[in-house]
């Protein structure tokens, strides 16, 4: 049976939690919001019997590594270089990086900012988005959604407690049904759209479909009471801080070889997206995965595996 082993590293000056498996090759994998390192339990397992050293940090903000309270400190350069000193504690110089959600936004810009520290990036559903856009972040989504924050879930999160009282008030519930399944898709535009009226993003989202047994639910729920929403809430209040960083970016071209990973029926991270990836990397794969909503990795494990097995097998 394989072993998930778990210690403290220290990186760019926090300390972080981190889950790993197996010897080999190493392969980073970074989660996104509402999440933790056990996101990826099917794959750290599966790429541990295959031949690899699967590494899954809790990220900043995240369960049982610091969360720092300023919101610039989760701009990109700092999420990167987190990645790059969880490297550099481990002893590794490069290794494969894997990122959904949020952590598949930040893959792309480490390819960008430490390609001679990046094998190859895997991403699942965030798209790469290049060039940035004239516009900062929030000032797009007003655009698009109207000048209040009660439109989109991005603009509702901005103000501190806001979302937190929200999502405090009730972990479980908000979790329960916020892990969907492809039968439960709408759930996510429901949660962006902040209940499609307003009154909150956990308000109408529809019961039953998720994708967690009650036993994974509470890995989520007792890391979520004890540490509050903030730290993956910072995430998102640091969004025109890290528009501004990518912006100044010389080049946005990605050198290194990557593989996209696109699922149907998610909602807001279309596999539309994924196409005009292309223009700006040139060494890209992209698969596809049939009846699977955001929470690929967890919804489509077997799928998920089978993809970064073959993607990778020549490094074992």
């Amino acid at each position: 049976m394989i072993e998930i082993r778990h210690h403290t590293i220290t990186t760019n000056g926090i300390q972080m939690h981190v889950a790993e498996a197996g010897q080999g090759f190493p392969v980073v994998m970074c989660h996104g919001f509402p999440e933790l390192w056990y996101s990826w339990r099917h794959q750290l397992t599966f790429l541990a019997e295959n031949g690899f050293r699967a590494i899954a940090p809790d990220m900043r903000g995240y369960g049982r590594t610091d969360a720092p309270a300023d919101p610039r400190e989760y701009r990109t350069s700092v999420i990167c270089a987190d990645i790059a000193g969880l490297l550099d504690a481990l002893g590794l110089e490069k290794a494969v990086i894997v990122g959904h959600d949020w952590g598949g936004f930040h893959i792309w810009q480490f390819g960008l900012r430490y390609p001679g520290r990046t094998e190859r990036l895997i991403g699942l559903n965030t798209p790469y988005n290049a060039p940035p856009p004239p516009v900062p972040t929030t000032g797009l989504l007003h655009q698009r959604f109207g000048e209040g924050d009660r439109g989109y879930y991005m603009l509702y999160f901005q103000k501190p407690g806001q979302a937190e009282a929200e999502l405090n008030a009730g972990p479980r519930t908000f979790l329960r049904d916020m892990f969907h399944r492809a039968s439960h898709a709408e759930n996510l535009w429901t949660f962006a759209t902040v209940g499609g009226d307003g009154s909150g993003v956990t308000k109408n989202l529809r019961p039953g479909g998720s994708v967690l047994t009650e036993e994974e639910l509470d890995v989520y729920v007792r890391e979520f009471e004890r540490t509050g929403f903030t730290g993956g809430l910072n995430w998102y209040r640091a969004i025109d801080y890290t528009w501004e960083e990518v912006r100044a970016l010389p080049d946005h071209h990605i050198t290194r070889p990557a593989l996209m990973i696109t699922a149907e029926n998610d909602l807001i991270l279309t596999p539309a997206q994924a196409e005009p990836m292309r223009e700006w990397i040139k060494d890209l794969r992209i698969e596809h995965i049939k009846d699977c909503a955001h929470w690929t990795q967890q919804e489509r494990p077997a799928e998920v595996n089978a993809l970064m097995l073959d993607y990778l097998k020549d490094l074992r």
